[in-house]
């Protein structure tokens, strides 16, 4: 007979029928482990994947693996005091998560520990949804973290997890366990200091624009244009927040050039506040594009707006009626096909840095590849949406009526940052500080002339 023995099935044990329990179970059958179950009601617990045993809390439920997934709450934990003998020596990996940081004074997994100090707690698992077991994990719940005073506790943990194909990452003993169990009570924190920034500039340029727009048609000409308020006003502030926001994502970059520069050396970190500006770029970038995309949005709804159908039908027939043609200007033609031009490009170039962003397609990218998007076009995407904004002003700039109040308006103020940054970059990319900049960034350092002198002291 030429057809082998099926090898030995490893049987793993999980306490809880829950949703994270049932998903968990599938994940591990579909991978060939065995799976039997422990639950308080082994006849009502709901459906349990084909192919699994279910014993109720007993003492043959614990014997029956050697490894034991403890997907129930904490409050529940009490009964397993009470089986401490047999789970003696046992490989027990705690799941749980809390509603809330600081619900207890120990972690679960360490709370856990303590009850049953025969066996070898091992938290891991607790990142990962239900959700994402049951479908399959995905670029962002591929990771397992987890952590154990025993090695071989862990390293039993680990072959399990990468079995269902899953990345490992050890986070040390266990009493890393509260800081597993923060992981998925965090909301977006990467994204917190982006965020706080565009609401607030959204708010600042909106009421500003309010101000400048509605406030000052009705003080002083007794007009209100308050309707405008939801797309005309609206597709002020979204662009001139994009603009910022983009040229925000490349003056950390710039800043960090300089002080490279300045200390003549790349050994030296970063102040605290840069680096968290740094590593916060991507969020302000997708945030930017979000807002560009809106300002595209409403721009394409302009002609079907009634107000805007309405002015031209207006000015229509009063030409009509007095009999009046309007001489073709080539100078506004030019300027206005060429503002649009800028703003496709730089809108173009803004959707190629969105999706090179994106982890599946950035890591088919190559850093040099990587680095010339974001980098380079980044830079050329910036210079095409500044100049897209010049080209709006035009010579509105220099005319008196453009400052209402005394105040100038959203877009020469959205104009400082991105303009700032690219003479920046253009002085950063002449050949002499290029050179220079190039030779830091390769670890060569500066000689202090201080330093030198206290050696010759010395010597």
């Amino acid at each position: 007979n030429d057809l082998e023995e099926p090898t030995h099935q490893e049987l793993l044990c999980i306490f809880g029928t829950g949703d994270f329990g049932r998903s968990l179970g599938q994940r591990l059958l579909q991978s060939g482990y065995r799976v039997v179950y422990g639950s308080r009601r082994p006849h009502s617990c709901g459906p349990l994947p084909q192919g699994a045993q279910v014993m109720s809390h007993t003492a043959a439920a614990a014997q029956s693996a050697s490894l034991v997934f403890v997907c129930i709450h904490r409050e529940h934990y009490d009964f397993l005091e009470t089986l401490a003998p047999e789970l003696k020596g046992k490989v027990l990996v705690d799941v749980s998560n809390n509603l809330k940081k600081n619900l207890y004074p120990e972690a679960n997994a360490e709370y856990l520990q303590r009850l049953i100090p025969g066996a070898h707690v091992v938290k891991a698992f607790n990142t990962l949804s239900a959700w994402a077991l049951q479908n399959g994990p995905s670029d962002a719940s591929r990771q397992v973290y987890l952590c154990g005073n025993s090695a071989e506790a862990k390293e039993a943990v680990s072959e399990v997890a990468t079995k269902l194909g899953l990345t490992v990452l050890d986070r040390g003993s266990l009493t890393a366990a509260r800081e597993l169990e923060d992981f998925p009570l965090q909301l977006f924190p990467e994204w917190r200091l982006p965020l706080r920034l565009a609401a607030s500039l959204a708010a600042a340029f909106f009421f500003y624009l309010l101000i400048r727009d509605v406030v000052y048609a009705y003080a002083e000409e007794g007009k209100d244009i308050s309707f405008r308020i939801m797309v005309s006003l609206a597709n002020k502030v979204f662009p001139i927040v994009s603009l910022i926001m983009l040229a925000l994502c490349y003056l950390p970059g710039v800043i960090a050039a300089f002080l490279q520069l300045y200390r003549g050396t790349k050994y030296k970190r970063f102040p605290d506040w840069l680096d968290r500006w740094m590593l916060c770029r991507k969020q302000l970038g997708l945030l930017a594009l979000a807002f560009a995309s809106l300002h595209v949005l409403y721009t394409l709804i302009i002609p079907i707006r009634y107000y805007v159908r309405f002015k031209i039908a207006e000015s229509t027939i009063s030409k009509i009626k007095e009999n009046k043609t309007s001489v073709f200007d080539t100078t506004l033609a030019w300027r206005a096909d060429s503002y649009y031009s800028m703003g496709i490009l730089g809108y173009a170039l803004y959707v190629l840095l969105g999706i090179t962003s994106l982890p599946s397609v950035s890591n088919a990218l190559s850093w040099r590849e990587f680095s010339f998007i974001q980098s380079k076009l980044g830079y050329l995407t910036l210079f095409f949406c500044t100049l897209h904004t010049y080209l709006y002003g035009g010579s509105r700039f220099l005319s008196p009526s453009t400052y209402k109040w005394y105040t100038p308006p959203g877009y020469i103020l959205s104009l400082v940052v991105p303009s700032v940054v690219l003479v920046l970059k253009l002085l950063i990319i002449l050949p002499c500080v290029d050179r220079t900049l190039t030779r830091i960034r390769r670890g060569w350092e500066r000689t202090d002339p201080e330093d030198d002198t206290k050696k010759s002291l010395l010597t």
